[in-house]
């Protein structure tokens, strides 16, 4: 086996590095980043193999540290990585890995560079297979391939929605928001409206039973052929007369 002996004289760049980046610009940028992360860990929880965060600094050479030329995308993820917390991306600590998709939110200060001296790090540089940016007040949003070592626009479907072949999603506006839609087109729910929609069906589920409910003890069916009629216990049955008709669960 062969052993590469370091000398004690050379210095290795830090990698326990914390970001250093600008406040955001507007609370619709904050919302808007902690949209995409939300959803995409809600989708994406039983997987392990990725990291995504949002206005975290990215560390990609030395020269950039000695110039503090930081650079902290709005929203990235890395695939094929440990998902864990960190104080930042240092490429040099992960393997030479660079982001696989970058989100940017557009703003009235930053817009020119996003565009611009940004696209052509992510292109030239970070190699990043998929850039989209975002305004979230003029809901101006793009989206780019990386091809042959240079971004090509990528195609909106018949909904304007744009593929990231990354994410195996689409990206698209709904209501004003940038958000994932599953390759059927699906809007991809966040945890808080997940929750909802299963209260909803919760509710329907209730109503449904009580109707049933109902109707059977109407027919003259006692407790037992109620519950056996929808597969439910005598006890589950009276708790939904009693939370409905209390006089009528005996």
């Amino acid at each position: 086996m062969t052993t590469l002996n370091v000398s004690s004289d050379i210095i290795c760049p830090p990698t326990d590095l914390w970001s250093d980046e600008p406040p955001l610009e507007s609370d619709l940028h904050l919302q808007q980043i902690i949209l995409l992360l939300s959803c995409l860990e809600s989708f994406w929880s039983e997987r392990n193999d990725y990291y995504a965060t949002g206005n975290l600094t990215i560390y990609y050479n030395a020269e950039q540290l000695k110039k503090r030329d930081f650079c902290g995308p709005d929203f990235f993820v890395v695939l094929n990585t440990e998902k864990r917390p960190r104080k930042s991306w240092v490429v040099w600590g992960e393997n030479g890995q660079y982001p696989h998709v970058i989100v940017e939110m557009l703003s009235d200060s930053t817009a020119k560079i996003d565009r611009t001296k940004k696209k052509d790090l992510y292109q030239n540089i970070f190699r990043t297979p998929n850039y989209f940016w975002f305004d979230p007040n003029s809901l101006e949003f793009q989206g780019f391939r990386l091809s042959k070592g240079k971004y090509q626009p990528i195609n909106p479907n018949e909904k304007g929605y744009l593929w990231s072949d990354q994410l195996e999603l689409y990206l698209g506006i709904n209501q004003g928001k940038l958000r994932y839609f599953t390759p059927e087109g699906e809007l991809v729910l966040s945890p808080q409206e997940s929750a909802k929609l299963a209260q909803e069906k919760l509710k329907d589920l209730e109503n449904n039973q009580l109707l049933a409910v109902f109707r059977l003890q109407e027919l003259g069916l006692t407790l037992e052929q109620i519950a056996g009629a929808l597969s439910l216990s005598v006890e589950q049955v009276r708790i939904i007369l009693s939370q409905h008709f209390p006089d009528s669960s005996n």
